[in-house]
């Protein structure tokens, strides 16, 4: 007895020697993809993989990207997408413990291996390189000199450190792992730049915040006393969240913080070469 068997039909083909069509038929669990990134995780002993568009996955890592169909070119589960060979729903749900599509493809894009041609690679290790580069550029002063760096300096103290870029993470997360070991290192002498703020407190209660407040404080610029205590003073960017939630927990959201300038520098030279 023949095994039954799904097949999807394709379309006509040519028999030249009888110069008769005939009709080529393949399997359904078959799928053929053009111009793909891959993204692959091992699981329960089994290989699974998504296809996606090129150069989306990164952008929907680092929240750039939030609309999976812009992601992904099918909504499938592969077990080789370069075959077409489609994941089995008793392989998926062992190794898973479920047999919901969107669940699983969401896990293998957040863990999974994105595969792709060296010159890709090149390319986008260069851009996540000059990205984390950038940001680590905007967070950071030479403290001696109360200057910031150019990307350019600070690409050339990553290159001294002989950081290695993770593809797997954003730009934002080895940033902060840069200033790390920039600092550990003293490859460059480093630090974050400092957030200049306005501080306004209704005057009855303004000491009794000042209080709660001025561990999270750096320096204090200025500050007034009156019918309101208006406070200028600098923080690390680290402890502008919880002076918020102090202020506006302790004044029952009447205080007021105003961000006066990102970073403390030199104001005479933005950057240098």
């Amino acid at each position: 007895m023949l095994k039954k068997e799904c097949w999807n039909l394709l379309g006509p083909s040519i028999d030249y020697r009888s110069g008769m069509s005939s009709n080529i038929f393949t399997p359904v669990n078959q799928v053929r993809l053009t111009n793909v990134s891959v993204v692959r995780l091992k699981k329960g002993g089994k290989r699974f993989e998504v296809a996606c568009y090129k150069n989306k996955v990164l952008e929907w890592r680092n929240n750039v990207e939030t609309d999976l169909d812009n992601v992904l070119q099918t909504r499938t589960v592969f077990v080789n997408v370069s075959k077409g060979q489609l994941a089995n729903k008793e392989d998926l749900n062992k190794a898973f413990k479920t047999t919901d599509t969107d669940k699983i493809i969401l896990e293998i894009l957040r863990k999974g291996e994105l595969q792709v041609g060296e010159k890709e690679r090149t390319q986008q290790l260069g851009n996540l390189s000059r990205d984390i580069a950038t940001t680590v550029a905007e967070k950071c002063i030479n403290p001696d000199t109360k200057r910031p760096y150019t990307v350019t300096m600070i690409e050339k103290a990553m290159a001294d450190l002989h950081f290695s870029v993770n593809p797997n993470r954003n730009a934002k997360q080895q940033a902060l792992e840069v200033i790390k070991q920039l600092q550990e290192k003293q490859t460059i002498p480093i630090a974050r730049a400092q957030m200049r703020l306005r501080v306004a407190i209704p005057g009855k209660e303004g000491k009794r915040v000042k209080e709660k407040i001025s561990s999270l404080i750096e320096s204090t610029e200025d500050e007034d006393w009156g019918d309101e205590y208006e406070l200028i003073c600098l923080i690390n960017p680290g402890q502008f969240r919880a002076l918020t939630d102090v202020v506006q927990k302790e004044t029952k959201g009447r205080g007021q913080i105003e961000v006066l300038s990102i970073r403390d520098t030199d104001d005479r030279d933005e950057a240098f070469a």
